[in-house]
C-alpha cells in the first residue's frame, strides 16, 4: 500500500510496472522448504515469474529427494506444486524452442532450456548455478544478486 507521504518512493522502481525473471530449478526447490527465501519472494506480485515446463518436470522427478529435505509429506509437496504453479507461470517448449540452438553455447547443457527462454523473453535468470555465470547470453543473478538488484529495502523481511 503505497504511502500519502508526497516525498515517499516506492522501494522498488521497474519499470513497466513489473519485471519478468525467468526462475531455474535449483531456486524452484528452495520454495518446499519452510521459511526459504522463495516462499517469501515468488508469491510477490510486482514480479512475472516464469520457467520452462521441463522445470516441472525435474521438481518431480526430484520429488523423493525434495520431501525427505525439506521434511515434507507427499501431500503437502503436491500442495506445495499447486501453490507453486500459482506463482510461475510454466512456458512450454514450443513458446522458446526458436532459442535453442543459440542457447546451446554453455557449459551446463542441462540449463538450454532455461538460457532460451531468458533469451526469448530478454530477462535475466535467476539461478544460484555458478557454471551458468560463465556465459555470456543473458543475465544470471543468484539469490543474494537477485535480492540487491530487486528488492534491497522493499521487503525487509526476506
Amino acid at each position: 500500500m503505497e504511502s500519502e507521504d508526497p516525498n515517499y518512493l516506492p522501494a522498488l522502481s521497474l519499470e513497466g510496472g513489473v519485471a519478468k525473471i525467468v526462475v531455474d530449478t535449483n531456486v524452484l526447490f528452495t520454495f518446499f522448504f519452510k521459511n526459504s527465501v522463495a516462499q517469501k519472494i515468488l508469491p510477490k506480485r510486482v514480479f512475472d515469474f516464469c520457467s520452462p515446463v521441463y522445470a516441472l518436470e525435474e521438481i518431480n522427478s526430484y520429488r523423493p529427494e525434495i520431501e525427505k529435505k525439506a521434511r515434507i509429506s507427499a501431500d503437502a509437496f503436491a500442495k506445495l506444486r499447486e501453490e507453486l504453479a500459482l506463482f510461475v507461470e510454466f512456458v512450454p517448449f514450443e513458446e522458446y524452442s526458436a532459442y535453442m540452438k543459440e542457447a546451446t553455447d554453455i557449459p551446463d547443457k542441462n540449463d538450454i532450456d532455461f538460457i532460451a527462454l531468458a533469451l526469448k523473453t530478454g530477462c535475466p535468470l535467476w539461478s544460484n548455478d555458478k557454471e551458468l555465470k560463465k556465459q555470456s547470453l543473458v543475465e544470471i543473478l543468484t539469490t543474494d544478486e537477485f535480492i540487491v538488484k530487486y528488492l534491497y529495502g522493499s521487503y525487509p523481511d526476506i
